[in-house]
């Protein structure tokens, strides 16, 4: 399917009836929010979904991606579309501004969310992995991450993605082996395998950052012993422009069944002298 047409009327009740929309609006705690500035942005990412996302759908089926030396070909379009997706600042829609955010309530974020989605999954999973990297990085990372990583992500500069599954630790997550051995300045040296990762590998962003789930040498057996790091495709300064390529790379793509447009990468971390 090619053509998508959001439901607009529908999505309104329920952000009225069932959302509370009018009540967030009343409390303040959202600017210069109302249901007319909530209005206006449910059109204009309706918009943005018939027109440059749902055309997506087709394409990203009949050629899907492509992986030559370590390197993800996107079909055609995804690049301009994401480029365009960024401009519109529709990653940020409910994070904080000074974050490079819109301050918006998360009710309406989900609404735009549920029409990039039903226009053509395979592009959104793009943004929706980062999202789940920008709600990881607010709640657990130290300030100095934060200034690096959260306003790229915000603003979809960089994507994120996470880094769980192995061919051996699927559901029973506990039973992966990646390792990462402290350097002595504060950093780890990530080695081992990953699965499954959507949008593990791709040229549409200037940065890809990996959350990794791995385990210190001393770690007990088992979830408890499971710890997550920030692994970028391209090591940042501490101005957080993008640097040397990590010890990282996509080795295979695997086939998920309604998305071949998007990148269900096979990773390898720390091959060399550890990522």
């Amino acid at each position: 399917m090619s053509d998508y047409t959001a439901p607009l009327n529908d999505i309104r009740l329920a952000l009225k009836v069932a959302g509370g929309m009018e009540q967030l609006c009343d409390t303040g705690a959202f600017g210069e929010l109302s249901m007319e500035l909530a209005d206006a942005v449910l059109e204009e990412a309706g918009k943005f979904a018939r027109d440059v996302v749902a055309p997506l759908n087709r394409v990203g089926d009949t050629q899907g991606v492509r992986l030559a030396d370590d390197r993800v070909k996107m079909p055609d379009g995804f690049a301009e579309a994401y480029r365009q997706y960024v401009e519109g600042g529709w990653m940020g829609v409910a994070c904080d501004p000074e974050q490079g955010g819109q301050g918006l309530p998360l009710l309406l974020a989900n609404a735009v969310d549920e029409m990039v989605i039903s226009a053509c999954m395979a592009f959104a999973l793009a943004p929706t992995l980062t999202h789940g990297a920008v709600e990881a990085l607010q709640a657990h990372a130290t300030d100095e991450q934060k200034r690096i990583y959260l306003t790229r992500l915000i603003s979809g500069e960089w994507t994120g993605t996470m880094n769980l599954t192995e061919p051996q630790a699927g559901s029973d997550v506990g039973a992966l082996t990646s390792k990462a051995v402290p350097r002595g300045d504060g950093s780890y040296a990530i080695t081992g395998g990953k699965i499954f990762i959507t949008y593990g590998e791709h040229e549409m962003s200037g940065n890809i950052v990996h959350l990794v789930l791995a385990r210190l040498p001393d770690a007990p057996p088992g979830t408890r012993g499971i710890s997550l790091f920030i692994v970028p495709k391209y090591l940042p300064d501490a101005d957080g422009k993008p640097g040397k390529r990590n010890d990282l790379r996509c080795v295979g793509l695997e086939e998920k069944l309604g998305i071949h447009g998007s990148p269900t990468c096979v990773m390898a971390y720390g091959e060399n002298e550890g990522a």
